[in-house]
């Protein structure tokens, strides 16, 4: 198996699992600024570290953002997208206190729904380049 990562060890196995993950804001909102975007990866980077997860590749736009994440096989996606959704919100709003009037009544920035992909077929490479142009002008 060629690939750019190396096979991760568990305690009772070896891995190699990536996800691609994608979140809009809550009605498609144009929020985010290059600033928030960068906030948005520190933070997200931080939570993927409390899971024992890898932030590979992190971009996105002024509606939505991409991550490729590595993750062993103990980690539950919906339980890592609920956290990096929901830190990365709060940690927002206090920080970032002007972004508030994008939270709306329910105080949700981002949307309910969110992509998960899973990562084999597609050289890692090819992922890699079609996040990194994410946030450039057509």
């Amino acid at each position: 198996m060629a690939t750019d990562y190396p096979v991760r060890p568990g305690r009772h196995c070896t891995f190699l699992l990536h996800a691609h993950l994608v979140f809009v804001t809550k009605y498609r909102a144009r929020v985010f600024t290059d600033e928030h975007l960068r906030y948005l990866e520190q933070v997200m980077r931080e939570v993927c570290e409390q899971f024992e997860c890898e932030l590979v590749e992190f971009n996105g736009a002024d509606n939505h953002v991409h991550l490729l994440v590595n993750f062993p096989p103990k980690v539950t996606l919906s339980k890592l997208v609920n956290s990096l959704k929901g830190v990365s919100s709060r940690y927002l709003r206090r920080d970032f206190p002007e972004i508030r009037r994008y939270y709306w009544r329910d105080a949700r920035l981002w949307a309910g729904s969110y992509f998960a992909g899973s990562v084999a077929g597609a050289p890692l490479t090819v992922l890699h380049h079609y996040i990194e142009q994410q946030n450039q002008p057509a």
